[in-house]
């Protein structure tokens, strides 16, 4: 499986659940279960990739702008729903997270930004092929911070500032 069709597989499945976060983890469980394991190991290596390639301060800033606010653990979730939007926008906002002002159509708090279970659909169907557990992907360990110039997240003037586009459209 090549990135082409990896993104295939994440448009297809968020399309086919209208949207839906949980119902494109669902949907994309269901579509990796045709692959052999091998290519399901290749779409969680492509998966892990991109999630550590998120891990940046701009994001984890885009992330507590459109949330209003976000943990740790909201922020993984955050960069698992990011890949689930697709190629462009993913690319977009790892390249310049203030781009997802531009990026992103309509963005509710209670539906949008968070899709952990996006996360663990390749493991799911790993498992549902082979009833065992998904290899490691055995790709280099991540630095301990997020990559980029650190900031202070609860500060709202420090926000607007590194990101003014998507302070503007969605800030408090």
């Amino acid at each position: 499986m090549d990135e082409t069709e990896f993104w295939e597989h994440v448009d297809s499945a968020r399309e086919a659940a209208e949207g839906d976060p949980e119902e494109q983890a669902d949907v994309l469980v269901e579509r990796l279960t045709r692959l052999d394991p091998e290519a399901v190991g290749v779409f969680a290596r492509h998966f892990e990739s991109r999630y550590q390639r998120a891990y940046q301060w701009d994001l984890w800033a885009a992330a507590w702008i459109l949330l209003d606010g976000a943990s740790d653990d909201v922020f993984d979730a955050f960069r698992c729903w990011l890949i689930g939007q697709g190629r462009e926008v993913f690319e977009g906002a790892a390249h310049d997270a203030d781009s997802l002002a531009g990026l992103l159509g309509d963005f509710d708090r209670e539906l949008d930004g968070e899709a952990e279970d996006l996360g663990f659909a390749a493991d799911e169907a790993y498992e549902q092929l082979t009833g065992t557990v998904l290899p490691d992907p055995a790709l280099p360990e991540p630095s301990g911070e997020p990559a980029g110039t650190p900031l202070n997240l609860e500060d709202d003037a420090a926000l607007a500032e590194r990101l003014p586009k998507l302070w503007d459209r969605f800030g408090r």
